[in-house]
């Protein structure tokens, strides 16, 4: 009888973590007009260039403002995230060259005019300012060990994770291209370390659940999953921005008569 127990209240904590993650596919809300103000709203307005690609600038903010923000992602984290960004736009976005990353420090939301700033200081005509976002939850749940019928009391963690961008006309403040990526990703975790041929544990949930991370460390593991999250989300923005550059340019040569 124990066990049946235990295999009832695992499996009701179970489909209570699927009703949280059916929740939130909305979450976390956009910030990216936090900080761009009606920029975002205006995307699709502003003509793209049509000789060469646009030369632009990236930054990259770590977004903590909104309600129940999950905490920021280490700066190292967002330094490697930003020079990924960088290169997976100038590689399958051949119409946008970004040639340098420029320092988010200072930058809150409401500072459009210090945004714009950054670029006109650059010398730069465009500039892709990126927002980072995540929310987070976390509540009981049995673990077993080595998929067998031993419990173990721990914690499920679900990070949602945003991540949006939007490229602007430094000279108007202008949005000519936005699009957002999302990622979810849970960590299991015991009460009391030491169970580390199991767990802590990364769970790429729903998309794909039998990939999984081992965190290097029992107290880092909540930073792992922010990062494993936040990376998932990049990866969609990047084919968030293809699909976004296609419907622009259909768009405009439809207007056009081409």
């Amino acid at each position: 009888m124990p066990t049946v127990h235990v295999w009832v209240r695992g499996t009701l904590l179970g489909l209570a973590a699927l009703f949280l993650v059916a929740c939130a596919s909305g979450a976390p809300p956009s910030r990216l007009g936090a900080y761009l103000g009606g920029a975002p709203g205006e995307a699709g307005q502003a003509a793209t260039p049509t000789q060469g690609p646009m030369r632009a600038g990236l930054v990259v903010i770590s977004d903590t403002g909104a309600p129940d923000a999950a905490p920021a992602l280490p700066d190292e984290a967002v330094n490697r995230l930003a020079e990924s960004l960088r290169q997976d736009i100038n590689r399958f976005l051949p119409s946008i060259k970004i040639e340098s990353i420029l320092p988010s420090e200072g930058i809150a939301p409401g500072d459009t005019g210090k945004i714009r700033e950054l670029g006109v200081k650059q010398g730069l005509a465009y500039l892709a300012v990126a927002v980072l976002s995540s929310t987070e939850q976390e509540y009981p749940m049995t673990l077993f060990l080595g998929w067998t019928s031993h419990a173990q009391p721990g914690y499920r963690r679900d990070n949602w994770s945003l991540a949006e961008l939007a490229v602007m006309d430094i000279a108007t403040g202008r949005t000519l291209l936005q699009a957002e990526g999302r990622g979810m990703a849970t960590l299991d975790r015991p009460s009391a370390p030491g169970i580390n041929q199991w767990y802590p544990v990364i769970y790429l949930r729903p998309q794909d659940p039998e990939r999984r991370w081992w965190p290097p460390t029992y107290a880092g593991a909540p930073n792992t999953l922010r990062v494993v999250a936040m990376n998932q989300a990049v990866k969609r923005l990047i084919i968030g921005l293809q699909d976004a550059w296609i419907q622009k340019r259909q768009a405009e040569l439809a207007l056009s008569g081409g």
